[in-house]
């Protein structure tokens, strides 16, 4: 019985995957379902390449190859300003496959140099933005800013490792006959694709369906923003400012609630709102907001018989696993347990500073 190779598997994967983003992102459609059709098409050239033969298959592979570096750092560039990205900022990146491109045409002996150079700098530039932070994301979901930040991790470490994979497969080819390099390179080659086009597709999910825009509320919000200021008063007025939108106008209702637009509404960058809070409670930004919504849910359980999954919706959560997971971190209970339990709450947060207790 003749068996399909692996690449081509994993082509049929990652195209499904597109598939899937394009029908459920239909107003979002940015660089993350672009990237995963570029990881479907490489992997497709790569069993062109080592399992079939086909010898067109090696002039274009090191062209795309050098595309998936600058379309990642593209995409999740996106998810650190509060817009899908534009013509115009795909341009630079656009230059290392228009150089691999020329390498290819005319002086094929310096390409496994410029793609290690191209898959090292992009993956470090990654790796640069990961440092900063989840809340560097602040396009993305609040409560999804980890899953974002792990996915932003797991395509740079992929794009350093290839870096110096194609590094050592090159040396092998050249001291060597380049027979176990083939296939280290081929299995190599499978897994980055699999895991960087799961990656994408993660970080894909975790931006808001609907790209919020500036309204005139959000600016009439901005116009009397605060100084800057890392100072003890400063914080807690940053922190009594979130407290007092949360609380008129229920803002942790929203599931896609971001960081970016809580800062419009707030009049106060993201990054400093998230500092703010993280001083002042001691705890993130996601787990803030979590915290009102929780105290929300706690009210509904106790004051009314809603099911708990209409509580969990209307409260503001948008999967069942996240609201059981900070259910039971806040109260300790399960939601089921706290409404059997009977137990009397405050939805207005009970501590000092105005923020959620956990």
């Amino acid at each position: 019985m003749p068996s399909v190779p692996l690449p081509f598997v994993i082509s049929l994967l990652l195209f499904l995957i597109l598939v899937r983003m394009i029908r459920q992102g239909e107003r979002k459609l940015g660089l993350f379902p672009l990237l995963v059709a570029t990881f479907a098409a490489q992997a497709i050239l790569s069993g062109l390449n080592w399992n079939v033969g086909w010898h067109p298959a090696r002039f274009i592979q090191p062209i795309v190859a050098a595309v998936l570096p600058a379309l990642s750092f593209a995409a999740f560039d996106q998810l650190r300003r509060n817009r899908l990205a534009r013509p115009t900022d795909m341009l630079p990146h656009l230059m290392p496959a228009g150089l691999v491109a020329t390498l290819v045409a005319f002086w094929r002996a310096p390409i496994d140099i410029a793609l290690f150079a191209i898959y090292l700098g992009y993956g470090l530039a990654l790796l640069r933005v990961a440092r900063q932070g989840p809340d560097a994301l602040s396009a993305v979901r609040i409560t999804d800013e980890w899953t974002a930040q792990k996915a932003l991790i797991a395509m740079a470490v992929m794009l350093v490792a290839t870096a110096f994979i194609d590094a050592i497969v090159s040396l092998d080819f050249l001291l060597g006959d380049g027979e176990q390099a083939r296939t280290v390179l081929a299995i190599a080659s499978v897994l980055w694709l699999a895991v960087a086009g799961y990656a994408a597709t993660v970080a894909d999910n975790t931006r808001p369906d609907n790209e919020t825009n500036t309204t005139a509320e959000d600016l009439a919000s901005s116009s009397s923003a605060l100084p800057a200021s890392t100072s003890i008063r400063d914080d807690e007025a940053i922190a009594s400012r979130i407290d007092a939108l949360m609380l008129e106008q229920h803002l942790y209702r929203d599931p896609d609630l971001t960081l970016e637009r809580l800062a419009r509404r707030v009049g106060i960058p993201g990054r400093q709102i998230s500092g703010a809070l993280n001083r002042i409670y001691g705890r993130n930004i996601s787990q803030v907001v979590n915290d009102y919504r929780v105290n929300d849910a706690k009210r509904r359980l106790v004051a009314t018989r809603d099911p708990v999954t209409t509580i969990m919706l209307d409260s503001g959560f948008g999967t069942k696993s996240n609201f059981n997971r900070e259910f039971l971190r806040v109260t300790g209970m399960t939601p089921s347990s706290y409404r059997r339990a009977g137990r009397e709450t405050s939805p207005a947060p009970d501590t000092g500073a105005k923020a959620p207790a956990s």
